[in-house]
């Protein structure tokens, strides 16, 4: 069965925690388009504070995405990692892996707060969105509304 990833990739710092970067951060969605992939790979898109949050896009084998993928019988089981774990929020309780039917997809979301060693630099900031489908899906899949969700986003002042 196809299993379809998008990982998209947000970074940034104190800086565009407000104002007009924060507003063109929270403007870029976090869903896109799928280029053709070969089979076992990722699209990934990254946006960064230091590029004015343009997407940018590339691919990846998908053992090297953060999400574990396992077929169970005629379900995907899908689970998101936290990586890595020094940062904030705490995530003492986690919600179970999500088993996806045939034709289904998830969107999973985490977000991550780092401090520097020693206070030297900025606080930065990232948010991890997996999207996964089970199943043929055309390009267009993840600009729609998922038929799951798992929102792992928590305070990280």
């Amino acid at each position: 069965m196809e299993i379809t990833v998008q990982w998209v990739k947000t970074s940034w710092t104190k800086r565009s925690r407000s104002g007009e970067a924060a507003a063109r951060r929270n403007a870029v969605p976090v869903g896109f388009a799928l280029p053709r992939l070969p089979p076992g790979v990722a699209h990934v898109v990254r946006r960064s504070e230091d590029d004015g949050f343009e997407p940018r896009s590339e691919q990846k084998e998908l053992r090297e995405i953060g999400v574990r993928l396992r077929e169970e019988g005629d379900r995907l089981r899908v689970f998101a990692r936290v990586e890595p774990l020094f940062g904030l929020p705490p995530r003492p309780r986690r919600p179970p892996a999500v088993r996806l039917l045939p034709g289904q997809w998830v969107r999973w979301q985490l977000n991550y707060r780092f401090s520097s060693m020693a206070g030297i630099r900025d606080w930065s900031y990232w948010l991890d969105t997996f999207n996964v489908a089970y199943g043929p899906v055309d390009g267009e899949v993840f600009l729609s509304e998922p038929g799951v969700i798992a929102d792992e986003r928590g305070p990280v002042r």
